[in-house]
């Protein structure tokens, strides 16, 4: 039997898939920069504002994989067909939403779409590409247009909100589709081979609803209004979600995640660097945007252009960490990246970023460079802690844990920010107990509340607010440093846990 001949269409279909990832990629870091904007647009509370941003990688987590196993199922081409044109409509009613529970559904809608498109891109690469050599230039191709696109985000963001409406940061993906669509209607292939089998939505929706039970009561506990018993029944709810998610998956002959691997150190070491990294990465990089717009009065541009080290330190990376942990060692690269990003928070949590110099621009770009050296190494962990057959399984974990972690990071970082921020802000004379109250929740909804209020009382909340934010944020950065010191060290024994597992094999 004579070998398939490539498909003469194969660099073509290659850029159709990547124009397709590109606007999901650039959807996790380009709003980070309209937050501001965008809080004062709708009116948006601080709890709002956390679901607007994390509410998309929460659910990402939940349905990558179970879209993966659809897509095997039904074919890739007829899945990212429909996940591109639910982007780009939700896209479109991101950019038009007139509050923030209409803008709060349109992340749903987009991140059910970006579930379908990021595994079928995937999947349409491998089958298309059939020579190794290819294929690896080609996966290659697909890697530098994510990490390109996340670094691009806020940068790309800022410089639609210096000419346009916040809108534009979704609008932007509608005249993409619209040239995406047709594309890939037209270059991937209409035959497929498909997998037989029961497709598991259900293991998927107790995930997703466990996770967002677990966060909603989180934010409801700690920064909300809800009632104390409310957020700790909604906790409960979610914890037995979980339970009943993981039970299943460990009775499953086939499940959609093989909880299993968590036997190996190495993949607990790698999904713990996955999920903090990448929770850190997000975190950071809100918390940066929302310093610089509200207490330093840099336009949206000004703070993509401020963030521009930190996301392109990021995007290279990957390379410098295969080639140092082949001359190191995973161990010792893997710790030494936490510990480097540990020094780099901690230093700028004590920079004055009024007055940068070369110093700041250089601690981001350490920051991003051990960041991304650090989640390299989680993938180089997982995937070198299993064999091959279990590769595939092992890569859904690691995305799920990405996601996971960008969506939990968010959520972290913006309750202990309203905690710390509430409690460093200093009350101003003459407001109302419930102006107080609002005006301690965040930064946003103290420049909510000074809307309120008369010339020279909104001047002095806003001055307060200034203050007790500037304080947060360095609260915030050398806690962050502790924790991923912390876990420097803990890598650090559990890679040396699976290096004794791997020498009785």
């Amino acid at each position: 039997m004579s070998p398939r001949q490539p498909d003469p269409k194969r660099w073509l279909i290659l850029l159709a898939v990547m124009l397709a990832f590109l606007p999901v990629v650039l959807d996790m870091t380009i709003l980070h920069v309209a937050i501001p904007t965008l809080t004062q647009a709708l009116a948006a509370s601080n709890s709002q504002v956390l679901w607007i941003i994390d509410i998309y990688p929460l659910l990402m987590a939940g349905l990558l994989v179970p879209m993966g196993t659809l897509a095997d199922r039904i074919g890739n081409r007829r899945i990212l067909l429909i996940g591109l044109v639910i982007f780009g409509l939700a896209s479109a009613l991101a950019a038009f939403a007139t509050s923030a529970q209409m803008l709060i559904g349109a992340r749903v809608l987009l991140a059910l779409g970006g579930s379908m498109i990021m595994p079928c891109v995937l999947g349409l690469i491998r089958r298309t590409f059939e020579d190794s050599k290819e294929r690896g230039l080609a996966l290659g191709l697909w890697g530098t247009v994510g990490a390109a696109g996340a670094a691009i985000g806020p940068l790309a963001g800022g410089a639609l909100l210096e000419h346009f409406w916040w809108g534009s940061v979704f609008l932007i993906n509608v005249p993409v589709m619209l040239v995406v669509v047709p594309a890939c209607w037209l270059l991937l292939p209409r035959q497929e081979q498909t997998t037989p089998g029961h497709w598991a939505i259900g293991q998927a929706l107790l995930l997703v609803a466990g996770m967002i039970a677990v966060v909603y009561a989180i934010k409801a506990g700690f920064a909300g209004k809800q009632p104390l018993l409310v957020a700790l029944l909604t906790l409960a709810f979610g914890v037995a979600m979980l339970a009943l998610f993981v039970r299943k998956q460990l009775r499953s002959a086939v499940p959609m995640l093989d909880l299993s691997l968590f036997a190996h150190p190495a993949i607990v070491a790698g999904i713990i660097m996955a999920v903090v990294a990448s929770g850190a990465l997000a975190g950071v990089e809100l918390t940066l945007a929302q310093e610089l717009q509200y207490v330093l009065d840099r336009t949206p541009l000004q703070a993509g252009v401020f963030m521009i080290p930190i996301m392109v330190a990021a995007a290279v990376g990957g390379p410098i960490a295969g080639w140092l942990s082949a001359r190191y060692g995973l161990r010792l690269v893997a710790s030494a990246s936490l510990l480097t990003a540990a020094l780099s928070l901690g230093w700028l949590g004590v920079e004055d970023f009024d007055a940068p110099g070369i110093l700041v621009p250089v601690l981001l770009a350490l920051l991003g460079l051990s960041l991304s050296i650090g989640l390299t190494a989680s993938s180089i962990a997982i995937m070198g802690a299993v064999e091959a057959s279990k590769g595939g399984a092992a890569g859904s974990l690691e995305a799920t844990g990405y996601e996971l972690g960008t969506g939990l990071g968010i959520t972290f970082f913006g309750v202990f920010m309203s905690v710390i921020y509430g409690r460093h802000l200093t009350p101003v004379d003459g407001l109302s107990s419930d102006m107080a109250s609002q005006a301690s929740a965040s930064m946003g909804d103290t420049y909510l509340v000074a809307q309120q209020l008369a010339g020279e009382q909104a001047a002095a909340l806003i001055t307060a607010g200034k203050a007790a934010f500037s304080t947060t944020h360095t609260v915030l950065l050398l806690t962050t440093a502790g924790l991923m010191a912390g876990l420097a060290v803990l890598v650090f024994f559990l890679l040396a846990g699976a290096r004794k597992e791997a020498n009785t094999h």
